[in-house]
């Protein structure tokens, strides 16, 4: 019996999973603050951290609002990796889920726009 969190390519959920712990355990300075912020929202939605999608590992997800949350580094500006997140997004949404996507810079410096966002997505849904 599947579960609503169950997510992930189950040929590839061990595999996922190992790669989702490590990267809880090495976060970006950006993701650590998201994180450090999405846990002390005052709302009633959980969010979880690295959480496998498919062949993807989501940076945050709410699963009760099907809503991943990705940060993107530097390296998302070239337009190769602009490609691979459109198919990326592409894959996460055609599994129901919608993608709010910020900047590390969002998050460093604009911190409560990015969680004014969240919020407007998580409760105008």
């Amino acid at each position: 019996m599947a579960y609503h969190y169950e997510t992930a390519a189950p040929d590839r959920y061990l595999l996922l999973k190992q790669f989702a712990k490590d990267n809880r355990r090495e976060m970006t300075e950006s993701e650590t603050i998201l994180w450090n912020a999405l846990r002390k929202l005052n709302c009633a939605y959980r969010f979880r951290r690295q959480h496998p999608i498919g062949d993807y590992i989501a940076d945050f997800i709410c699963i009760k609002k099907n809503l991943v949350i990705e940060i993107d580094g530097e390296y998302h500006d070239t337009p190769e990796q602009q490609q691979d997140d459109l198919i990326r997004t592409e894959s996460i949404n055609n599994r129901g889920y919608s993608v709010l996507r910020f900047t590390n810079e969002d998050v460093r410096e604009n911190l409560s726009e990015v969680l004014e966002t969240i919020k407007k997505y998580l409760f105008n849904q």
